[in-house]
């Protein structure tokens, strides 16, 4: 992506979305693309308020604000999301502030160490796993599995989907490994013939 200043990216051989890397990245208009392009945190809700700058989307029951320039849709139920790098982990529960969303209390289930940032998961009831990036500024973890954390965005980093949720997934995730280990096993059993 740092070599082009026009993307595409195709789902099942057409244009899902084009356009430069980093309205790609920011905006991505379909649960393809936000997952395609890096990983996202999405939210499925209703819409319960909206106003010329912002939508407000019930997620379990907690109001979530995105941008009305930054969502695709602005009535009924929609999909929201936030990237993980945009999100901050808080050890207590953040006075309500204005522009900021937040959601927890969750617990976290697992703290990956991957170099440049901290990969934490979140379990959060009545939304699910929540993924959180956390650039490295101090040694060690923030916190530590099973923490109680919530998490915290900046409204203006959300951004909202095209899909209609109703359609559910496009496609049927492979989620059993049974067809790679068939394939290994006949891979090997050739092998050993030839032997």
């Amino acid at each position: 992506m740092t070599m082009a200043d026009t993307v595409a990216v195709m789902n099942k051989g057409r244009i899902e979305q084009m356009g430069a890397p980093e309205e790609l990245y920011e905006l991505p208009r379909t649960s393809f693309v936000a997952n395609f392009l890096g990983q996202s945190n999405l939210f499925t809700g209703k819409v319960v308020s909206h106003t010329a700058e912002a939508i407000t989307v019930d997620v379990a029951g907690v109001p979530i604000v995105v941008p009305r320039e930054r969502a695709k849709r602005h009535s009924g139920e929609v999909t929201i999301g936030v990237r993980p790098e945009k999100v901050t982990l808080l050890t207590e529960a953040p006075a309500a502030a204005a522009g900021r969303n937040v959601l927890g209390p969750g617990r976290v289930t697992d703290v990956s160490f991957s170099g440049v940032s901290t990969q934490y998961l979140v379990q959060v009831p009545g939304v699910g796993e929540l993924i959180v990036f956390a650039q490295n500024m101090v040694f060690g973890p923030v916190v530590h599995e099973g923490a109680e954390v919530w998490i915290s965005w900046n409204a203006d980093h959300g951004f909202g989907l095209d899909d209609d949720p109703a359609d559910g997934p496009r496609f049927d995730p492979d989620d059993s490994t049974e067809s790679i280990a068939v394939q290994r096993r006949i891979a090997l059993e050739e092998e050993l013939e030839q032997a």
